[in-house]
């Protein structure tokens, strides 16, 4: 039985800043703008600067439909990602922990209405288990998901959390817990802070008023579009230094979605000085009890275009790319901008340890396009000349928020990210790899040594290195 939820929101609850700042009108005329390849070519060259673009010079490169100025775009977005994040990509896995929602989007297998879907929220102990296989698989970073419901409140997440950083195995720990869960208020996000949460991750689902109307039904929480939009700006009023924003492409025009997201930025940076910590845009998929409506299904060439057009108008913003696209989707994807990547993913409540290898759907949010393991998935990753990193040294020491910003923003964050993502590799090698996915690995591990000049931070790598080998420490960020 659900308990009610009231659909009627405080209004002296919203941030200081609060304001719909999702201009409809300015935002569709920007569409309708024409190319022009030299405009283009200025705010390419001004994006390598390492300068976010304005919310017009990224309606200009989405306006640039020709094969010759994509393809400058996708090249630009290319070297802009080797030169903020080198080749890192950095690995987590979601946990879900319920799936109870008194909403009714119309897009979710999780909406109240679905009589399709199995209920469920994991206790203490089912949470413990679903951690304890996770870490014996290697992983160090999770993103805990709820729905949105009482029995989720403030004080259940914080809990939540500290039962996942409670839980450790013989061989390892998770590191950091972000969470994906319903907006707060002031008071909800300080509870939820002070269990030492990295990123608040919210998605707007959609910038569009009308579509946003459609999609979520009156007399929900989540009905209120400006509640939602004001989320992210609540959180960092209450000292949760890093947020998450994204839209689900899919649900109407995504140029439009890609110029609201980059006005969500924009906003943040504007009123707080820091913008959000990662952006993600996930596509529309498949769900138990859902019916898609294809008039606005994002191609996988468009996909293509708007994460390079994210990556050239937001460059020190992490980008996630999610397990909703099909590996062949993913590996291409990556190069354009990606730093971020779920990996080994279940989305079934208890997934990690009740299923076998396929999907069960009516357990599901949505059906997922890559379930590779892994040790497969990071394989590819290494075959292909990137540094899977589960690296959580910014959280843990306090490169958060703004300070985060000052150390990316000259692009030194390279210089910590880069080491720690060869150490944490290393204890992946050690402890989980299989034998072909170590070798792969350590020889990555020696090429990347070999490239960094000789320094006093190089021998400080190797000796941590060579104590991760020798003498079975772990644990040793810079």
């Amino acid at each position: 039985m659900q308990i009610a939820m009231s659909s009627v929101i405080d209004r002296k609850k919203f941030s200081q800043s609060s304001c719909d700042f999702i201009d409809e009108g300015h935002l569709d005329g920007l569409l309708n703008r024409r190319a022009d390849a030299v405009e283009v070519r200025d705010i390419i060259s001004k994006s390598m600067a390492k300068q976010p673009l304005a919310v017009e010079e990224t309606a200009a490169l989405l306006a640039a439909d020709g094969p010759e100025l994509i393809d400058e775009i996708f090249d630009a977005a290319r070297r802009l990602k080797r030169d903020v994040y080198g080749n890192r990509i950095v690995i987590f896995a979601p946990l879900y922990i319920g799936n109870d929602c008194n909403n009714d989007c119309l897009y979710c297998a999780f909406r109240r209405s679905n009589q399709q879907v199995n209920r469920r929220t994991l206790d203490e102990e089912e949470i413990r288990t679903q951690v304890l296989a996770l870490e014996n698989k290697g992983h160090k970073r999770l993103i805990l998901v709820f729905g949105d419901h009482p029995h989720y409140d403030a004080e259940f997440i914080a809990e939540c959390v500290q039962h996942v950083y409670g839980t450790a195995s013989l061989r390892g720990e998770i590191r950091r817990v972000s969470i994906n869960a319903a907006p707060m208020d002031h008071q909800g996000y300080a509870i939820i802070n002070a269990a030492k949460i990295a990123t608040y991750q919210i998605f707007q689902e959609t910038y569009h008023h009308e579509t946003y109307r459609r999609v979520h039904p009156p007399n929900t929480r989540k009905a209120d579009y400006l509640w939602r939009l004001d989320g992210v700006a609540r959180a960092i009023e209450a000292e949760c230094d890093d947020v998450g924003i994204g839209a689900l492409f899919g649900l109407y025009d995504w140029r439009f979605e890609v110029l609201g997201l980059v006005s969500h930025a924009l906003y943040l940076q504007k009123h707080y000085n820091v913008g959000p910590h990662t952006i993600s845009f996930p596509r529309l998929r498949p769900a138990s009890g859902v019916k898609l409506d294809d008039k606005y299904l994002v191609s996988d060439e468009n996909f293509k275009r708007l994460v390079a057009i994210l990556r050239l108008s937001v460059p020190y913003t992490g980008m996630v790319l999610t397990a909703r696209e099909p590996p062949e989707v993913r590996r291409e994807v990556l190069a354009l901008g990606v730093s971020q990547i779920d990996a080994g993913s279940r989305i079934e409540l208890g997934g990690y340890t009740e299923l076998g290898d396929t999907q069960v759907i009516e357990s599901e949010q949505f059906e997922l396009g890559d379930i590779r393991p892994l040790d497969v998935v990071l394989r590819e990753l290494l075959i292909d000349g990137y540094i899977p990193s589960f690296c959580t040294a910014c959280y843990r020491l306090g490169r958060t928020g703004e300070q985060f910003m000052e150390f990316a923003i000259p692009g030194f964050i390279q210089n910590l990210c880069t080491p720690n993502a060869l150490t944490t590799l290393l204890e992946y090698l050690m402890d989980y790899a299989s034998p072909e996915t170590k070798a792969f690995g350590q020889s990555v591990i020696e090429r990347e040594l070999a490239k960094l000049p000789e320094s006093d931070r190089k021998r400080q790598l190797i000796d941590r290195l060579n104590r991760i080998r020798l003498r079975d420490e772990r644990d040793l960020p810079f």
